[in-house]
């Protein structure tokens, strides 16, 4: 479970290292004695990953990142999934804000959907979801569709409004995850000048670069290695955080990703007609092709339905409906299979683009993996 905070000092309480007795508010020492004991190695340790800790929640607190650290005592084995190590983010998002002050302390949640099922970015998602069961929803366009009705206000401008800031995610997929790993005080990385570890276990918004940019801001670089770690695990895994299933994020709908050598250029478009088998053209005939930068575009005319997250190959723009446009392959009446592209190419080439841009090609990339859990096939089968 994911602990969702408002101010910085409630996620702080929840680490080991923020709520250490031993810090005398000192910064860090560059210049540790070769004969430093292992206590004071230790101390300096949790003064490092403090500071780390502080650092990038004032840099990326409220917003699209999840920071995982080692759980200080008083944390629930329940929030920790018998890790050890606790989740926090802070929503930027108005409503989800509102709903944490109301409650006055933190709240752990999960998602708000069936567990391995496409993630919700709307009410409606949730409803469909979890419409029977005992729960209760809050949806941003209640109130408004509400007053527009007493006011008798037929032009629905306030919905539009309201649909506009508050009724859908902003960013479309989940936040990054990265976890904060201090190396034992006797490993020979520390021999290096190094401390320990940030990794990403999941991809979102906040790239790795962005992360080690915040980290550099604080005079922290020379203590961490930052890497990406994310990983595809069965379902009786303990993970830290969520979204590392390799079956996560999925349709109803059986879902499989295409491989390169069959999308856009790796042959002639007119060729399609010869590299298509009559079995394949039969499957396609009842299958919903998701796509991303017109990569399987050849084959929208044999399909059943079709939708493109950017056509142009505009990240920003694929993340914002991937989980919306996932829910939608589900409603196609007759679809037997849903299709996607394999952007293992696409999202190698990211490294050259801005920072959001790479983190959301590879976010994108990632729900389309878990959403055909991980099964790349070079035919439409």
């Amino acid at each position: 479970l994911i602990v969702h905070v408002t101010n910085i000092q409630d996620a702080l309480e929840l680490w080991d290292a923020s709520c250490s007795k031993n810090d005398n508010g000192k910064g860090a020492n560059n210049s540790q004695e070769e004969s430093e004991t292992a206590t004071q190695q230790l101390l300096r340790q949790q003064k490092i990953e403090k500071k780390a800790l502080t650092s990038l929640t004032q840099s990326f607190f409220p917003g699209p990142l999840t920071l995982v650290a080692k759980a200080h005592p008083t944390i629930p084995q329940i929030l920790m999934a018998n890790t050890g190590y606790v989740a926090c983010r802070s929503p930027s998002h108005v409503i989800a804000r509102a709903l944490i002050d109301a409650a006055g302390v933190p709240i752990a949640a999960p998602s708000a959907n069936k567990f391995g099922h496409v993630s919700p970015t709307r009410a409606e998602h949730v409803m469909d979801d979890l419409g029977g069961e005992d729960v209760w929803v809050v949806d941003p366009l209640l109130g408004c569709l509400e007053r527009e009705r007493k006011e008798g206000n037929g032009n629905n401008a306030g919905v539009d409004e309201v649909g506009d800031n508050n009724a859908v995610c902003q960013v479309g997929v989940e936040s990054t995850v990265a976890k904060i790993e201090m190396y034992r005080h006797d490993a020979t990385e520390i021999s290096g000048g190094l401390l320990g570890s940030v990794s990403v276990l999941r991809h979102g918004a906040i790239s790795s670069r962005s992360i080690q940019e915040a980290l550099e801001k604080a005079g922290l670089a020379q203590y961490f290695i930052v890497s990406d770690a994310v990983r595809y695990t069965s379902e009786e895994v303990n993970n830290v955080a969520p979204g590392q299933t390799v079956k996560h994020y999925s349709p109803n709908v059986p879902c499989f990703m295409i491989a390169s050598e069959r999308q856009r250029d790796r042959t002639l478009h007119e060729q399609v007609e010869q590299q298509l088998t009559q079995e394949e053209r039969d499957i396609l005939s009842q299958s919903v092709i998701i796509d991303y930068s017109q990569q399987l575009s050849r084959y929208k005319e044999h399909s059943l339905a079709y939708r493109d997250l950017s056509p142009e190959g505009n990240a920003s723009k694929a993340a914002s409906q991937i989980f919306d446009t996932l829910r939608w392959s589900e409603s196609i009446r007759g679809a037997n299979r849903v299709y996607v592209p394999d952007l293992s190419g696409i999202a190698e080439s990211a490294n050259n683009s801005d920072q959001e841009s790479e983190a959301l090609v590879l976010a994108v990339k990632d729900k389309l993996t878990r959403a055909a859990s991980g099964v790349v096939i070079g035919t439409f089968q």
